[in-house]
C-alpha cells in the first residue's frame, strides 16, 4: 500500500469567519488569530511527521495560502458543499486532519499511518464526540454521508458507517479539540 497523504483541512483566518464559536470569548480578531496559530502549529507537526501532505484550503485564494503557509506547501481547494462532500473528495490512501487539536503530535500521525497497514480505516476520537483524524485505504463515500456534522454524534455515526461498510478500524488516543470558550482553559498558552 502507498503511504497515506495527510490532508490538513484549513480555513483562512479571516476575523468573523474563523473559529466563530470562540468569538464570544476572544472576539473576531482573537478567534482568527488563534485559528492562525493552531493551523501553523498543526502544519509544523505534519511536516515533522515526514508523511506526504497537502493543505485543503478554503476562504481565500491559493496565493493567499501560499503567502501565509509557504510556497512549498501543496494546496488543493476544498470546493463547494458541506463538510462531508468536501472530505469525500480526498483520494485514498489518506489521513484527514483538522487544525484544532493542540495536543496532536507527530506520533499520532505516525501511529495513524502504521494502523493503515493492517486496517481499512483509522480514527482519532475527539473528546467531544467527533474525531480529529480519519484515515482510509480506499474511498468509501458512506463515511461522509448522513453525518450530523458539528455535533457530538459525529464519531458514532462514522463508526456505524465504517462497520456497515464492512471495514476494519483502528482507534487512536482520544484528544481534546479547541472549539468552544470552555476549551480554552485547557491550553492557556494558546491565548497568551
Amino acid at each position: 500500500m502507498r503511504v497515506p497523504t495527510v490532508n490538513l483541512f484549513a480555513k483562512f483566518p479571516v476575523p468573523g469567519k474563523a473559529k466563530t464559536r470562540l468569538i464570544p470569548a476572544l472576539g473576531p480578531e482573537g478567534a482568527a488569530a488563534l485559528h492562525r496559530r493552531l493551523t501553523e502549529r498543526t502544519l509544523a507537526r505534519v511536516r515533522a511527521s515526514g508523511l506526504p501532505f497537502a493543505v485543503r484550503y478554503t476562504g481565500a485564494s491559493a496565493g493567499d495560502f501560499a503567502a501565509w503557509l509557504g510556497g512549498d506547501v501543496p494546496l488543493t481547494e476544498q470546493g463547494e458543499g458541506d463538510l462531508g462532500e468536501r472530505l469525500a473528495r480526498v483520494e485514498a490512501p489518506a489521513i484527514l486532519l483538522g487544525a484544532d487539536i493542540p495536543d496532536l503530535s507527530e506520533r499520532h500521525l505516525a501511529e495513524a499511518a502504521r494502523a493503515l497497514r493492517d486496517h481499512d480505516t483509522v480514527i482519532g476520537p475527539a473528546a467531544d464526540g467527533g474525531y480529529y483524524l480519519l484515515g482510509f485505504t480506499t474511498e468509501c463515500p458512506a463515511l461522509f454521508t448522513g453525518i450530523a456534522w458539528g455535533t457530538k454524534t459525529v464519531r458514532k455515526g462514522t463508526m456505524k458507517a465504517i462497520s456497515g461498510a464492512g471495514l476494519s478500524c483502528a482507534v487512536l488516543q482520544t484528544l481534546h479539540d479547541c472549539d468552544r470558550p470552555e476549551d480554552l482553559a485547557r491550553w492557556p498558552d494558546l491565548t497568551a
